[in-house]
């Protein structure tokens, strides 16, 4: 830099290398600051904060720890010859005969509250809709349907939190014990498959009302329909109630809509306006077509419910009105047949005790407490002449 004292002039002189440097410098400081702001804002664009997953895991945990003191109870050393594993003691299994998933029997089971429809109806034990979901028949049971609980409820209590996610188990799981009561009538059911297929319709319904903040929208939604037409498609084996899936997976769909709803892009991206700045048209938190459905979603949700407790506790039985309905439980093959087989004892009481003999093999047990059910000594029976 040099000064000319004669003009009153201040002459500077730029090193061409230097000042491009620094226009390189001033760029990349300002693209930087770009990035920090959009990283910000999408930070910022997130509807509910990233939750801490425990509720999962719980009901992981609490579902093995059931399943254990189910086989606790069983003790079948004490009631049958034949157990397998019995190097586990108390904890053994009933014979592979009687139930092949390795688990309790149906009796112990059923005094642990699994669902029975006769003492629903007849004796207006409703809670058993609820408490069936945390039994399971055997350790493969358990097993598949914890580990599709950690694979499909982590992420979702991460995004929606434990109270959502928590509401949406219980009503789902109910929901499949409920439509499984009204078609399935005979033996019991246990598990946790209607809830799980409850969380798997929540998260159609999450994409569907949801649509407009996802980028790769179809190829989601493809991903997501292959995924729970695989799960259906299990259900026309023989022994699996896909009326509790059908249930589950139905009230999950209804039910993603009334809790999953997530606010607008637009909504969010408003909030980042400066202040004084008036945007020429304020976003509402939600689109329209997001409160219809969740109105829709939550009377469908509760005349649903309301008229299967009704047909349900007033011992109706649907499949009379229904002739193709059995075909969605199972779709009998070459591999397996979908008819049951009727089974006959002879029984005879004396006090506490009951000796059953099946007419078929003849095998005969004797059991040592009463049964004043019906149901329940069919259930012995076709135990017994397996």
């Amino acid at each position: 830099m040099a000064r000319d004292r004669r003009e009153g002039l201040e002459i500077k002189v730029v090193n061409p290398t230097a000042a491009a440097a620094m226009g390189n410098a001033s760029a990349e400081t300002s693209r930087t600051r770009r990035q920090q702001q959009q990283r910000a804002s999408f930070a910022e664009f997130r509807p509910f904060k990233l939750w801490f997953p425990w509720l999962v895991p719980a009901i992981v945990v609490a579902n093995i720890a059931l399943f254990a003191i189910s086989m606790f109870i069983n003790n079948c050393p004490k009631n049958s010859p034949n157990c397998s594993a019995r190097f586990l003691g108390r904890f053994a299994f009933q014979p592979m005969k009687e139930n092949p998933l390795l688990g309790p029997s149906s009796l112990t089971l059923e005094k642990m509250g699994a669902l029975d429809v006769s003492m629903v109806v007849h004796k207006h034990q409703v809670w058993r809709l609820f408490t069936c979901i945390w039994l399971h028949a055997g350790v493969f049971h358990v097993l598949a349907n914890m580990l599709s609980l950690i694979f499909i409820g982590i992420r979702l209590e991460q995004e929606f939190g434990f109270v959502r996610i928590g509401l949406l188990y219980m009503i789902s799981g109910f929901g499949g014990s409920l439509l499984s009561s009204l078609y399935n009538r005979a033996g019991i059911s246990v598990g946790a498959s209607g809830a799980l297929f409850g969380l798997l319709g929540a998260m159609l319904s999450e994409l569907l009302t949801n649509w407009t903040i996802y980028a790769n929208k179809f190829a989601a939604l493809l991903t997501l329909i292959f995924i729970i037409a695989i799960n259906l498609a299990v259900g026309i084996l023989p022994h699996v109630d896909n009326f509790a899936h059908l249930g589950g997976f139905t009230s999950g769909f209804l039910l993603g809509f009334v809790f999953l709803i997530r606010p607008q892009y637009g909504y969010f991206n408003q909030r980042n306006n400066p202040r004084g700045y008036a945007p020429p048209s304020a976003k509402s938190k939600h689109k329209p077509y997001q409160y219809v459905l969740w109105i829709t979603s939550l009377i469908l949700l509760i005349a649903g419910y309301t008229v299967g407790l009704v047909v349900l506790l007033g011992g109706t039985d649907l499949n009379k009105y229904c002739s193709w309905c059995h075909y969605l439980s199972c779709i009998p093959t070459s591999l397996w047949s979908c008819k049951s087989q009727n089974v006959y004892c002879e029984s005879s009481q004396i006090g506490q005790q009951m000796n059953l003999t099946c007419i078929a093999n003849g095998r005969t047990e004797m059991y040592n407490l009463s049964y004043d059910n019906q149901s329940r000594i069919q259930q012995l029976c076709s135990q017994l002449c397996r």
